[in-house]
């Protein structure tokens, strides 16, 4: 059961970062596609719940780590803050009519970064366990 779950949670990181790359090449102006968009905010709604609920999952069901160890509490914290982000970001991101490159403003771009920031500090926390 350990190894699925862990299988499943780590697929569920890189859906996630998926989700990442392809809102970052939005941002640095690609052109956003409906389709293109859809992908994206599948890939970010599916990895980001896999990701949280496979790791309570996983701290729940190993007996080494409790689900109010300091680094998961990061790492969920980490987790919302970056949803909040993303949240931002998604609605900044529409497809225009013309299907070109959609002008971002400032704000949102930086929301963006934002979110790519807190999603790679959120894997630094889970590869290295601080305080574990």
């Amino acid at each position: 059961m350990y190894h699925a779950l862990l299988f499943l949670h780590v697929l569920s990181a890189f859906l996630l970062f998926g989700a990442v790359v392809m809102y970052s090449a939005f941002v640095l102006g690609a052109p956003v596609d409906p389709r293109a968009r859809l992908v994206a905010e599948i890939l970010w709604g599916v990895g980001g719940l896999g990701t949280l609920v496979l790791g309570i999952w996983l701290a729940l069901d190993l007996d080494a780590y409790k689900i109010y160890d300091g680094w998961i509490i990061a790492a969920i914290v980490l987790w919302f803050l970056a949803t909040a982000a993303g949240a931002r970001t998604s609605r900044a991101v529409q497809p225009a009519a013309d299907g070109r490159a959609v002008a971002l403003d400032s704000r949102a771009t930086a929301v963006h970064w934002v979110r790519t920031v807190l999603v790679l500090a959120l894997l630094v926390v889970m590869v290295y366990k601080p305080g574990a």
